[in-house]
C-alpha cells in the first residue's frame, strides 16, 4: 500500500512537470485579424497587397476571346477553339439542364418558367438573334440581361461555348432551307424516305384443351 502510494505520488509529479514544460506558442503567436488595422506598416494595413502581375491558380486567361467573348471590346464571330460531336453532345446536356426552363429544349422562349408566369424569355429564332454574334451569347450567360440573371459563377467558360454551339444547331434546325441540305441528299426530302415497316405480330400461343378428371378430352 505505501509502495502504491509512492508510485502514485511520483506520476503526479512528473505529471507536473510535463504540464509545465507545455508551451502556446503557436496558440499565442502574433497575429492580426483579417483587414485589421496596424501601425507596423506605413499604409496601415495588416494584410500585404499581392505581388504586381500575381495571377491566382487557373486564372492565368490570357485568350481574352475565350474568357469574355470579345476583341477589342467587340463581339467575336468565331468559337475560340474547334467545336468536336462531343463538345456539342455537352452543350446539349447543359442546355437543357441549365437554359430550357426558360427558353425551352427548342429554343423559342417558351419553357415551362416563362409558362408559370415568369417574364418571356428571348428566342433564339429572332431575326436579331439569328445575326447575333457567338460573342454576344457568350457575354448575355457571363454577366445576364434584362430579366436573365448572370450564370458566369455557375458555368464554366468552355460550357458556355459549347451551350452556344449546341444553340446554333438549334437555329439551324428550325431555320433551314433546301438550300442547306446536301445535292445529294435533297431526293430524300423530296420524296419522302420511307418508313420501316413494322414487325408482323407473333401468333398468339394456342388455347390448352379442357379434360375430364381421369383425362378424358370433353
Amino acid at each position: 500500500m505505501l509502495r502504491s502510494r509512492s508510485v502514485n505520488g511520483w506520476a503526479l509529479v512528473a505529471g507536473a512537470f510535463a504540464l509545465a514544460g507545455c508551451r502556446q506558442d503557436m496558440h499565442n503567436q502574433p497575429r492580426y485579424k483579417p483587414f485589421a488595422a496596424t501601425d507596423f506598416f506605413g499604409d496601415g494595413r495588416s494584410a500585404r497587397p499581392a505581388v504586381e502581375g500575381t495571377v491566382a491558380r487557373g486564372y492565368l486567361r490570357i485568350d481574352k476571346a475565350r474568357y469574355t467573348g470579345k476583341v477589342d471590346d467587340k463581339d467575336v464571330d468565331v468559337f475560340p477553339f474547334a467545336i468536336s460531336r462531343a463538345d456539342l453532345l455537352r452543350g446539349q446536356e447543359r442546355f437543357n439542364i441549365v437554359c430550357s426552363t426558360c427558353h425551352s429544349r427548342v429554343g423559342d422562349g417558351d419553357g415551362m418558367i416563362v409558362r408559370r408566369g415568369f417574364r418571356q424569355a428571348a428566342s433564339y429564332h429572332s431575326d436579331k438573334l439569328l445575326r447575333a454574334p457567338v460573342g454576344h451569347f457568350f457575354d448575355v450567360i457571363t454577366n445576364g440581361f434584362g430579366a436573365m440573371p448572370s450564370y458566369g459563377s455557375r458555368i464554366e467558360p468552355d460550357d458556355r461555348w459549347r451551350i452556344i454551339a449546341y444553340i446554333r444547331v438549334l437555329q439551324f434546325s428550325q431555320n433551314a432551307t433546301l438550300a442547306d441540305v446536301p445535292p445529294a441528299d435533297r431526293g430524300l426530302i423530296d420524296q419522302g424516305v420511307p418508313s420501316p415497316k413494322p414487325p408482323e405480330p407473333e401468333s398468339p400461343p394456342p388455347a390448352p384443351v379442357a379434360t375430364q378428371p381421369g383425362g378424358n378430352r370433353k
